[in-house]
C-alpha cells in the first residue's frame, strides 16, 4: 500500500518492536531498586520479581488482545477512546503522557548523576542544563529524521545493555559458583503485608514501558501478529534478568539494602577495577537508552491525538522528507528538557508512578468493552473469558488504594487539565479498531 502524505511508514518489524519493548523496560531502575526491593524484601526480593511480573504479564496479555485490533498510533489513549468515547481517552492521553514526560525526565538526572561519577563538574549549574539539553536534542534530531534511524537506535542500545548487563550477571553467577568466600548471607528481613506491596509498586514501576512500544504502532508491519509475540519474548527477558539481578546483588554485596549504587557496589566484589568501569558505563548506556526508546514512541501520542482532534491539529503534522512526526517529537523533548532542570529523579519518579496505574486498569477494562462492541474483529483473543481483564483490574485496584495524599493530588490536577481540554474539543470524530 502506497503511503500518503499524512501516513507514518511501516518499518518497525516484530523482534524491532519486542527490543523497543525492553529498551523501555530496562531503564536505570535495574541499577537502583535491588538495594530498595531488598529493603522491604530481604532475601525473599528475587522472588518478589517474579509476584510483580506475573501481575504485569496479565495486564500485558490484556494489552495483546486490546492493541491487536488497532493499525494507528497512539496506544493505551487510542483503545479508550474506542472502548469509552473521547472524555475517558483525553483523560488517558494526559495521563500517559505525564507519565512518559516525567519517566524521561527521571532518566535524564540519573543519566547527569552516573556521568558525574567521571566527570563531576556535570552535577550543577549551567553545565548540567547544558548536558541535558544536548543529550536530549541529539536524540530528537535522530528522530526528526525518521523512524527508521530512531528505530535503528533504539536496537543499538538494546542490545548494548543487554550484552553488558549479561556480562555484570555471568561473573556474579560464576563468581559466587567459584569462590565461596565472596557470597554473603543477604539480611533477614520481617515482611509485612504492606512491605509486600510497596515493593511491588517500585517494580511495576522498574516493569512499566511495555505498553508505551505501542504508541508507534502506526509504524508496526503486523500489529495484530506481533505484538502477542513481542510481549512475551520481552516480558520473559527482563523478568529473567531483574531476577538475576537481584539474586547477584543480595548475595555479593553486604547489606545490600544501605547501597546507593548495589550494582556498582556489588561489581567491586568480584570484577576487577576494570570491570567496575565497564558496569559504570553500562549503567550510562541503559540510562540513555531508555531515553532513545522514549524519544521513538511517545510523540506518536500526541501525533495520535491531534489526529483524533483531541490535541491541537499540528501535532499531527508529519514531515514532508523524513515522514515523522516532528513537531510532537520537538514538543516531547522541549518538555523534557524543562521536566529535567527544573525537577529532581524523586520528584519525576513519582509523577511517573502513580500514572500508570490507572492507565493499566483502563487496558484491562477496555478488553470486555471492546469484544461488546466488535465481537467479530479480527484480533488475537485470550483464552478464559473474564478471567484475565477482572485479575487486571484487581491488582491494580489494590495498588491504587496504596496512594498518599500528595499523589492523589498530582492525579486530580492532571484530571482537571484533561478536562479542561476535553471541553475545548468535544464533540470531535470517533475512532474504531481498524479493520
Amino acid at each position: 500500500m502506497t503511503e500518503t502524505s499524512g501516513s507514518l511508514v511501516r518499518t518497525i518489524g516484530r523482534w524491532s518492536l519486542a527490543a523497543l519493548m525492553v529498551n523501555t523496560m530496562i531503564g536505570a531502575s535495574i541499577f537502583g531498586l535491588p538495594s530498595v526491593i531488598a529493603g522491604y524484601l530481604g532475601r525473599m526480593s528475587p522472588l518478589g520479581y517474579l509476584v510483580a511480573g506475573t501481575g504485569v504479564a496479565v495486564i500485558a496479555a490484556c494489552l495483546a488482545e486490546v492493541a491487536s485490533q488497532f493499525q494507528e498510533a497512539g496506544g493505551p489513549y487510542l483503545y479508550a477512546r474506542a472502548a469509552f468515547g473521547q472524555f475517558v481517552a483525553i483523560q488517558i492521553g494526559w495521563l500517559t503522557w505525564l507519565s512518559r514526560i516525567s519517566a524521561a525526565s527521571a532518566v535524564a538526572n540519573l543519566f547527569i548523576t552516573y556521568l558525574s561519577e567521571f566527570f563531576p563538574s556535570v552535577s550543577g549549574g549551567v553545565l548540567r542544563t547544558t548536558i541535558l539539553a544536548m543529550t536530549i536534542g541529539f536524540l530528537a534530531g535522530v528522530n526528526y529524521r525518521g523512524v527508521k534511524i530512531g528505530n535503528w537506535l533504539s536496537n543499538f542500545f538494546t542490545i548494548t545493555k543487554v550484552a553488558l548487563l549479561v556480562f555484570f550477571l555471568a561473573a556474579g553467577l560464576v563468581a559466587l559458583f567459584l569462590h565461596a568466600n565472596i557470597g554473603v548471607i543477604p539480611a533477614r528481613v520481617d515482611v509485612t503485608w504492606a512491605d509486600w506491596v510497596h515493593a511491588v509498586i517500585l517494580m511495576i514501576y522498574a516493569y512499566s514501558g511495555f505498553e508505551a512500544a505501542l504508541f508507534a504502532s502506526g509504524e508496526a508491519r503486523n500489529i495484530r501478529k506481533d505484538v502477542p509475540i513481542a510481549l512475551l519474548a520481552a516480558l520473559t527477558s527482563v523478568t529473567l534478568l531483574y531476577v538475576a539481578m537481584q539474586y547477584v546483588v543480595i548475595h555479593t554485596l553486604p547489606n545490600a539494602a544501605a547501597s546507593g549504587k548495589p550494582a556498582v557496589d556489588a561489581a567491586r566484589h568480584f570484577l576487577s577495577p576494570l570491570g567496575v568501569t565497564l558496569v559504570t558505563m553500562g549503567t550510562l548506556v541503559s540510562v540513555y537508552g531508555y531515553l532513545s526508546a522514549g524519544m521513538l514512541h511517545t510523540p506518536r501520542l500526541t501525533f495520535a491525538m491531534g489526529r483524533q482532534g483531541d490535541f491541537p491539529a499540528f501535532f499531527a503534522a508529519v514531515h514532508p522528507r523524513f515522514r515523522s512526526p516532528y513537531v510532537s517529537i520537538i514538543t516531547f523533548a522541549a518538555l523534557v528538557i524543562a521536566f529535567s532542570v527544573g525537577g529532581s529523579f524523586r520528584w519525576n519518579a513519582t509523577l511517573s508512578a502513580v500514572s500508570r496505574l490507572f492507565v493499566y486498569g483502563c487496558i484491562a477494562a477496555a478488553l470486555p468493552a471492546l469484544r461488546k462492541k466488535q465481537p467479530g474483529a479480527d484480533a488475537f483473543r485470550l483464552p478464559g473469558g473474564m478471567l484475565f481483564p477482572v485479575l487486571a483490574l484487581v491488582f491494580t485496584g489494590v495498588l491504587i488504594t496504596q496512594m498518599h495524599l500528595r499523589e492523589v493530588m498530582v492525579i486530580a490536577i492532571t484530571f482537571t487539565m484533561a478536562l479542561v481540554n476535553w471541553l475545548f474539543v468535544r464533540g470531535g470524530r470517533k475512532v474504531s479498531p481498524a479493520k
